[in-house]
């Protein structure tokens, strides 16, 4: 192939290349998070947040593993305490009206949507990550999302695979993923489902 031929071949794939890096690298989509929060604060958006700090952050729970008894979990420390309250702060500093706080039932989750102190916080296992191939509990979690009409801020405490079920993106502890519910159904093998990307924001520091 001639110089200039594969030029020409690099310049036609280019823009699909950068599509597929806005697609899937994080920091690339869904830009600035003051535009994030400015979005958020004029309500009907659904903000997905992961877990503040629980050590190690990976690999689960740890075994004998009980709903029931936060003492055999992952759970937050010091700084995922903080940053919880962080996020609870941050929420009220940019004005955004909370409607609903719901969080998955496993401690670390529920503790979070608590110290942030934007509302009574329910419990939901929708919020669970699928723990099989059915993804049963990423459909309906999806359902969530696409049926809000606000008019304030759903926020949704949850884990790393949910929302990776869910949208396609890997998130930080204690990081906030924005969407715009719709209802329109992303094509088969298409995400984020049930809502159109809006922003991320970054774990508190």
């Amino acid at each position: 192939m001639t110089p200039a031929r594969l030029a020409c071949r690099l310049a036609r794939l280019a823009t699909p290349v950068v599509v597929f890096l806005l697609t899937v690298t994080p920091g690339l989509a869904g830009g600035d998070s003051d535009d994030t929060w400015a979005a958020l604060a004029k309500g009907r958006l659904v903000a997905l947040i992961r877990h503040g700090n629980a050590p190690p952050g990976y690999g689960g729970d740890p075994p004998g593993f009980k709903f029931d008894d936060c003492s055999t979990q992952r759970n937050l420390d010091d700084a995922g305490r903080g940053q919880a309250r962080a996020l609870g702060e941050a929420f009220r500093r940019h004005g955004v009206r909370v409607d609903r706080i719901v969080a998955s039932p496993v401690c670390r989750c529920m503790e979070t949507g608590q110290l942030m102190a934007v509302g009574p916080v329910e419990s939901s296992w929708t919020l669970l990550p699928d723990m099989g191939s059915k993804r049963v509990r990423a459909s309906e979690l999806e359902e969530m999302v696409s049926a809000w009409q606000g008019p304030g801020t759903l926020v949704l405490v949850t884990h790393g695979v949910a929302i990776g079920h869910l949208t396609g993106f890997t998130l930080e502890q204690a990081e906030t993923l924005v969407l715009r519910p719709t209802r329109e159904k992303a094509p088969v093998g298409h995400l984020p489902r049930g809502g159109q990307l809006v922003g991320r924001i970054a774990p508190p520091q």
